[in-house]
């Protein structure tokens, strides 16, 4: 447990200091080390009229589940990044080089990001409706609309 734990905080500090070129790192230390998680600040994005739900959809288009969001709760435009110990160094440097596409997409193609996931089967759902019309039990049956 002791290695896993050490292994996990490695792995986050590596990728927190691979991503701090373009994003800024919330709630690090004073010598810049985070814990086994950091967040991302996303704030300086909404100027292109990109929102952290919009990278986090991004980061699906490059092959990754998209991360949290919003957390926590009183930060906004927060993404937060947990890269466990079983992850391999190849994973963390595919990570970092998405989230450095994103960054770069979101000055020279803000639309992009904005506009993603672009190759999910689903795009993008219309939450308001989803509230409105709660479908919470499947069947065969169900009309996929």
């Amino acid at each position: 447990m002791t290695d896993a734990s050490r292994v996990a905080i490695l792995n986050a500090n590596y990728l927190a200091r691979r991503l701090a070129e373009h994003y800024t790192i919330l709630y690090s230390g004073r010598d810049g080390l985070v814990a086994h998680e950091f967040i991302l600040d996303l704030r300086p994005f909404k100027a292109a009229g990109i929102e952290v739900e919009d990278v986090a959809k991004r980061l699906m288009d490059y092959g990754f589940h998209a991360p949290t969001v919003y957390f926590p709760l009183n930060v906004p435009e927060a993404l937060m990044t947990e890269p466990t110990e079983t992850e391999t160094k190849h994973e963390l440097e595919r990570y970092a080089e998405a989230m450095h596409a994103i960054a770069q997409e979101a000055e020279t193609d803000p639309e992009l990001v904005a506009t993603a996931p672009h190759t999910t089967p689903v795009r993008r759902l219309d939450d308001v409706r989803a509230a409105r019309q709660l479908d919470v039990a499947w069947s065969p049956d169900t009309d996929a609309a």
